[in-house]
């Protein structure tokens, strides 16, 4: 056993390892401007997780958002009355690829700002610390959602039982000032397999598989409002390809020449969504103002 003042030389040295070692460590982020910050993302460094406010959040409005009337009337009741200190629901947006579903939780964000609404993006790998999250938010004035964006799982995944508990499974109550808006691809949000058909064989031996698959469809029923994207029609994808050229003050002559390149351009993507539309507007609108300076 070592001696006194041994024990104090040893209990010196780890005094200086554990300074120099905090000393290193990044400093301590001072929390968001609530008054200014309306669009925050959740990062992470060394172990520590802060709120960083983005300084030039998506500046898309509803009107921006054409052909899907029935899913924006839906998703902005259920957020007018989460601002409004009413029930709401915790939403899934699910879908085709490129039909507005993170654009409309945007455009909402810009709708409800002014009233106290505040986004808090959170990518699915950092899913695992919305408690701590969480925590930061409850008791605050302001009115939160948490968006995770192209959300999808695979078996097994700690994000998947983080978010599913958040939803409706902890022993604490969900705070009355945040919810959950998250998009996917998938309905269920978890892949599903042939080989899972009761009809067919047993999956992983499995004496209840049919309890294994109830697992992976209930996050999803965790959502209370479910909001379904489907394809655009090629008149709704002409009207969103229009739209964005006026956005992009694009002369109107040019408007109504450039149908069968939007259409084209579309073919060669393989879709008729509003991404593909916006994306071609883009185009345009870039070559028609570089001819425009050419010609000066």
């Amino acid at each position: 056993m070592p001696d006194i003042p041994q024990l104090e030389r040893l209990l010196t040295r780890a005094e200086a390892v554990l300074g120099q070692f905090e000393a290193s460590l990044p400093p301590a982020v001072p929390p968001p401007d609530w008054t200014t910050a309306i669009a925050l993302r959740w990062r992470t460094r060394n172990g520590r997780g802060w709120l960083q406010a983005v300084r030039h959040p998506h500046p898309i409005r509803l009107s921006d958002l054409t052909n899907i009337d029935d899913q924006k009337a839906r998703i902005l009741a259920n957020t007018r009355q989460f601002v409004a200190g009413q029930p709401a629901n915790n939403v899934l947006l699910t879908g085709t690829r490129g039909s507005g579903k993170s654009s409309l939780v945007k455009a909402v964000l810009n709708e409800f700002s002014g009233r106290g609404l505040r986004l808090i993006e959170v990518d699915k790998d950092e899913l695992v610390d919305l408690p701590d999250i969480v925590d930061l938010l409850e008791g605050r004035p302001e009115r939160f959602i948490i968006f995770c964006d192209d959300l999808s799982f695979e078996a097994g995944e700690s994000a998947y039982k983080a978010l599913k508990s958040i939803l409706d499974g902890s022993i604490a109550a969900a705070p009355d000032n945040i919810l959950i808006y998250a998009t996917s691809n998938r309905r269920h949000l978890m892949p599903e397999y042939f080989a899972e058909n009761l009809d067919t064989r047993r999956v992983d031996d499995e004496i209840h598989p049919g309890e294994a698959i109830e697992e992976k469809i209930s996050l999803s029923e965790r959502f209370g409002l479910w909001i379904s994207f489907y394809p655009f029609s090629q008149n709704d994808y002409l009207d969103i390809v229009r739209h964005w050229l006026r956005h992009f003050g694009v002369s109107a002559a040019k408007i109504a020449s450039c149908e069968r390149d939007a259409l084209n351009w579309a073919l060669g993507r393989g879709s008729r969504s509003g991404r593909v539309a916006w994306q071609f507007a883009r185009d345009l609108a870039g070559h028609e103002k570089s001819a425009r300076n050419r010609s000066k």
